[in-house]
């Protein structure tokens, strides 16, 4: 697993006083994310924000932070779905953000898990919003369909990332395989760079709208999206009951003025079972507190998109005991 690159959630700057540190129990929590141009480590750094209180912070009410007192979150750059969930596994991670595929095949040992040991402790804190399946393609390179894709440089993300599974599902759903393109394995930043360069026709991408790295590429080179619908690839949508139809609006990014169809996933907060009930429902509650409202409208355009309503969407994973609490306590679970 790659170094992992801390962003502390701004609470961890407060100063503390020695006597406030020794009446308060401090506790860490980390969140795995992705790459830094993604979507999962913008919204985790909100997130870690959100539900921090270190010892000597000013309480909520005297208009402090609202998280969970005690509690200093970090959010961590990562490979993305995969490897949080086996970090997460091995104790290296209090948790992390998964795309639902993902975590569903790591808890029942199947889909890519298939082989290995199930994650029989992955446990769910939320659902946060719907992950956009990107293909990006140079302007440049003739590719307007996933078809086009065949003899095609294109990357399909990192090993270990969630985007990878899914690149491999979509270019086999419109019966295309990693012999028929000129397969690169890289993250989004590092594919938009070699575009940028000339070096690359097309590259995955699974999260939220708007992209950092392709807002910057759409900025400095002429893209395009590429549509990926059931439609097309109907096996896709068959063999993957995950998948669900998507728009990424027209405007998202430069040069894109039309709106484009696509599928995407849910992504989703998990944790291990062996985390303290307590703990996780305090953070579950501090999720959804009004004070956290108003980072997410802030602080991301797919902030607004994370909400209590949609909370348990496509959860196929067991919640862990301390969100289901909370969540039958707001009236959101039976």
């Amino acid at each position: 697993m790659k170094h992992f690159k801390m962003l502390a959630g701004a609470a961890i700057a407060l100063s503390m006083t020695a006597s406030a540190v020794v009446a308060q129990d401090m506790a860490f929590f980390r969140i795995g994310t992705g790459g830094t141009a993604g979507t999962y480590y913008p919204i985790g750094g909100l997130l870690a924000n959100a539900i921090s209180n270190p010892p000597g912070s000013r309480p909520c009410d005297q208009g402090g932070s609202c998280g969970v007192p005690g509690l200093v979150a970090s959010a961590l750059s990562a490979n993305g779905s995969v490897a949080n969930i086996n970090a997460i596994a091995g104790g290296t991670l209090e948790s992390g953000f998964s795309q639902s595929d993902v975590a569903t095949w790591a808890y029942t040992g199947t889909g890519i898990w298939e082989g290995k040991p199930a994650v029989e402790k992955l446990r769910a804190i939320a659902n946060l919003y719907p992950e956009s399946i990107h293909l990006v393609a140079s302007a440049e390179s003739g590719i307007n369909s996933v078809t086009d894709l065949k003899g095609k440089r294109v990357s399909m993300d990192e090993p270990g990332s969630g985007t990878l599974v899914d690149a491999k599902i979509i270019i086999n759903g419109y019966g295309i395989t990693e012999d028929d393109i000129d397969p690169e394995y890289l993250k989004p930043d590092q594919a938009a760079d070699r575009m940028r360069d000339g070096a690359m026709d097309a590259f995955f991408f699974v999260g939220g709208y708007p992209a950092g790295a392709i807002s910057e590429l759409a900025s400095q080179h002429d893209v395009k999206l590429i549509p990926i619908t059931c439609e097309e690839a109907p096996k896709i949508c068959e063999d993957f009951k995950f998948f669900g139809p998507d728009t990424i609006p027209g405007g998202t990014y430069e040069g894109n003025a039309d709106s484009v169809n696509t599928l995407s996933v849910g992504a989703q907060w998990v944790t291990s079972a062996d985390q303290p009930e307590e703990l996780v429902y305090n953070i579950t509650k501090a999720l959804w507190n009004e004070s956290t409202r108003k980072l997410l409208d802030a602080g991301h355009a797919k902030g607004k998109m994370i909400t209590p309503d949609t909370a348990l969407d496509g959860v196929g994973i067991p919640l862990h005991p301390g969100a289901e609490k909370f969540y039958k306590e707001a009236g959101l679970l039976k």
